[in-house]
């Protein structure tokens, strides 16, 4: 099966594909997702052979507004209320207790949750508008893969095995949304994503945000907590400082191969690069390196493959808490040390 390209005009053609069980690859202002109708099981169960993904690994629901998560949640609180108002549409992902039957399992991982979002991304609501259906949407990639911020990406990894793309060119904030627990007395950030924890404590108050990961033997509420992530194929170093990066690049000149370097425009201008390495920008801000870190590791997969990557970490603070995040499981938690 060959994997069509749906361009923005062509959503119906799209909707039907999902209205007939199959799977299209949709754009959001975070990630791509791989869309398929939430209420057909079978359809969602193709979610996870696709991409290789664990069956306990629950999938986010996307909807065009809270009027369709009322017809499968428990009633809303004042604080889920007010959080949606906030958002919506936006990169917040929302968990909520279900009412009884109302989603597959397939789709909750088993649990008694699921988790919702309102993408901020026109051709993609206009696609849930078409297929009358909520979708589902984890990234659409190859599962512990890099996330796609471009339909190539998703073309790479699941050509063959989806009906479509469906194509609006680059994604804006380029890290998955934020997933936040609202089943829990306190609201708990499940994974950091595009709203920070002090815009969400603006709304609400306060918000628990150490809950990250889960163990061996537990079943995780939101993507991301406990299978490896975002690795591209060659082995990703972070360098924490920027005193750091003359030592790190010392090593690279050193290394067989040619080593990815992934920096800030101001501290590539001010290194000397090894002649075996080949530097890509994460522009000039953690905003833009937030945006740019997934292209990044997808560049030296796809475009320029390398046998290492120094990426430029950063203070896990605001957006950095994202990028952190998404940088650490990229890398296998390997820093540099002199």
């Amino acid at each position: 099966m060959e994997t069509k390209i749906f361009q923005p005009d062509q959503i119906d053609e799209a909707a039907a594909a999902i209205r007939a069980g199959e799977l299209v690859a949709f754009p959001t202002e975070t990630v791509y997702g791989l869309g398929a109708d939430a209420t057909n099981e079978a359809a969602v169960k193709q979610v996870y052979l696709a991409k290789g993904r664990p069956s306990d690994n629950p999938l986010i629901v996307h909807v065009t507004g809270e009027a369709t998560v009322k017809q499968y949640a428990q009633p809303l609180s004042a604080k889920a209320e007010a959080l949606i108002k906030a958002f919506w549409p936006g990169p917040l992902t929302l968990i909520f207790e279900l009412q009884p039957g109302k989603l597959s399992k397939a789709v909750t991982g088993g649990l008694t949750t699921a988790a919702f979002r309102n993408p901020a991304n026109q051709v993609t609501l206009d696609l849930i508008k078409a297929a009358g259906v909520p979708l589902v949407g984890p990234s659409a990639n190859t599962s512990g893969k890099p996330s796609p911020t471009l339909a190539k990406h998703v073309y790479h990894d699941l050509n063959g095995k989806i009906a479509g793309i469906l194509d609006d060119g680059p994604t804006e904030v380029g890290v998955e949304s934020t997933v936040l627990d609202m089943s829990t007395t306190v609201p708990t950030i499940l994974r950091p994503g595009g709203v920070t924890e002090e815009q969400l404590e603006a709304v609400i108050g306060t918000v628990q945000s150490n809950h990250h990961k889960v163990s061996k033997g537990e079943i995780p509420k939101a993507p991301g907590m406990k299978y490896k992530h975002y690795a591209p194929n060659a082995q990703v170093t972070i360098v924490d400082r920027e005193e750091d990066w003359p030592a790190a690049l010392a090593w690279a000149a050193h290394q067989p191969g040619t080593i990815g370097v992934m920096a800030l425009d101001h501290t590539l201008a001010s290194a000397t690069l090894p002649a075996n390495t080949e530097a890509f920008s994460l522009g000039a801000d953690m905003t833009s390196a937030s945006h740019r870190l997934f292209a990044g590791l997808r560049h030296y997969d796809l475009e320029s493959p390398v046998t290492g990557i120094l990426a430029q970490g950063f203070a896990a603070e605001g957006l950095g808490a994202a990028y952190m995040n998404r940088l650490n499981k990229s890398a296998g938690q390997q820093h540099f040390t002199k």
